[in-house]
């Protein structure tokens, strides 16, 4: 008997701390997302007007890395806390059908854009800048790009490092260099 009671014990302690929720889409849903017609320019006008960030939040059905950053990354309340007060979140689903219509103009599905975008890893994180040229697309606009899953610090570092728009400060800190010095000042020699 306490050899089962330790069994159980152990497996409620490894499960996450919030399992994360999956849409009907097949993709992983964080409150902080946004439902919206994916029309970019309203979009970026609505998260403007909440003194928030866009991002596009590339992702798919099946995807073990979109469902690590849902489970292990997004989970943690100081990246998820970051994101909700920072950033105005459009998912959109690599092989998906529903109409995006870039800053552009041009509408497409999303399976499309992502084509047009060269989106190839999810989960990518596109983040775009409060003001856009009418003739520019999402990519040509964005301040940032990130591909694939990182772990809690890389995403803190990313997030901050574009909600304070180091990438217009003169000098050598690049995001790379920004993220190193991060790591050094958490003083645990991790990337998280």
């Amino acid at each position: 008997m306490r050899h089962w009671i330790g069994a159980a014990l152990a497996a409620v302690i490894a499960l996450p701390l919030a399992a994360a929720e999956m849409g009907d889409d097949g993709l992983f849903k964080s409150p902080w997302m946004r439902d919206t017609f994916k029309d970019l320019r309203e979009d970026l006008d609505e998260a403007n007007a909440e003194g928030k960030r866009l991002v596009l939040l590339f992702e798919q059905r099946g995807c073990i890395y979109c469902r690590q950053m849902h489970e292990e990354v997004f989970t943690d309340p100081m990246v998820s806390d970051y994101i909700d007060e920072n950033y105005f979140v459009v998912q959109l689903n690599l092989h998906g059908d529903i109409e995006v219509t870039d800053f552009d103009g041009e509408s497409l599905s999303e399976k499309d854009m992502a084509r047009k975008w060269n989106i190839l890893f999810t989960p990518t994180m596109m983040f775009l800048p409060e003001e856009v040229n009418a003739e520019a697309t999402a990519p040509q606009a964005a301040v940032a790009v990130m591909p694939g899953a990182f772990g809690k610090g890389t995403t803190i570092d990313m997030l901050t490092w574009v909600q304070e728009k180091r990438y217009e400060l003169d000098g050598d800190e690049d995001f790379q260099r920004y993220h190193a010095r991060r790591i050094q000042e958490r003083d645990n020699g991790k990337t998280d």
